[in-house]
């Protein structure tokens, strides 16, 4: 949260949003931060395309540590289902249960084993009953276009309203709507439907600017130097239409792999002894040693 005199209190304009993420570490761009206001201040899910490893987790992390909220997450995957998103019966729980009235009533009703206290919560459920005086949970709803079409269709409906009937117990409703993210891969394009409820943003790759600010503040044991030569020659490696464009994960990740091997500086033994921590295909591999590693930093 931000502090004004000396009080918390969650950002309610784009600079403040702007001045939060970046109190998070997290370097972000105008649009970004204009997308992030409106999905809080219309209470909108915020729905975030882009390619993998730009930073798109990274926004509803960052966005729970600003509001001080827990984070709850759903990590989407094909064969997803209410079970594991929603809820399920604790049956270990059941079946002890109804042993143990056998034993003390010699008797057993539904009532005694559908109840809220053997049920286990999974995200979605957890979001909804998080949602307490006023304090609403971050629901990262993760790479949703892993999951399939018919778990998407279900998402639009609890989406609408948040609550969730359960036949045994009842509807159980958010006194407040979870600030929701929810982010795709775009493996598949995800129905419309959805995304018109949503605030929509692409996080592309950061351009050369933005990558070096990122260094500087993800890693900044790295040298002025060296963050702007690793910032070049990620931008070429993404403008040579490999089959798996480094993101910026692999950014920081090619500046830790250069500090362990006490690297100050980028040059073709460097590219050619690190390349498989930043690209993680064969193929693109070869593509760049074809083109000769010397083109990433002349």
């Amino acid at each position: 949260m931000l502090t004004i005199d000396g009080m918390a209190t969650d950002p309610t304009s784009v600079d403040d949003v702007l001045t939060a993420l970046e109190s998070q570490g997290y370097v972000s761009d105008r649009s970004l931060a204009v997308a992030v206001h409106l999905a809080l201040e219309m209470g909108r899910p915020l729905f975030l395309e882009g390619e993998a490893g730009v930073g798109k987790t990274e926004v509803a992390k960052v966005l729970a540590a600003v509001l001080e909220t827990p984070l709850i997450r759903l990590q989407c995957y094909e064969g997803l289902d209410v079970a594991q998103a929603l809820y399920e019966w604790d049956y270990a729980r059941q079946m002890l249960e109804i042993r143990l009235l056998e034993v003390r009533e010699g008797r057993v009703s539904a009532r005694d084993i559908m109840t809220r206290d053997f049920l286990l919560a999974r995200p979605l459920l957890q979001a909804v009953e998080a949602s307490t005086n006023g304090h609403r949970p971050v629901l990262l709803i993760d790479e949703l276009d892993r999951a399939d079409e018919e778990f998407e269709a279900f998402l639009l409906e609890l989406l609408s309203d948040f609550q969730v009937t359960i036949p045994e117990i009842g509807t159980i409703r958010a006194e407040e709507p979870p600030v929701v993210v929810i982010t795709s891969n775009r493996t598949r394009e995800i129905h419309d439907a959805l995304k018109r409820r949503c605030i929509y943003h692409w996080i592309d790759y950061p351009d050369f600017e933005r990558e070096v600010a990122i260094l500087a503040t993800k890693a900044p044991e790295v040298s002025s130097d060296l963050a702007h030569e690793l910032a070049r020659a990620m931008e070429r490696l993404r403008g040579m239409g490999l089959f798996k464009p480094p993101g910026v994960a692999e950014t920081l990740d090619w500046a830790a792999a250069l500090g362990v091997l006490q690297r100050q500086h980028l040059d073709s033994d460097a590219i050619e002894e690190t390349l498989g921590v930043v690209l993680k295909y064969q193929e693109d591999i070869a593509k760049v040693a074809e083109a000769g590693a010397e083109q990433l930093i002349s």
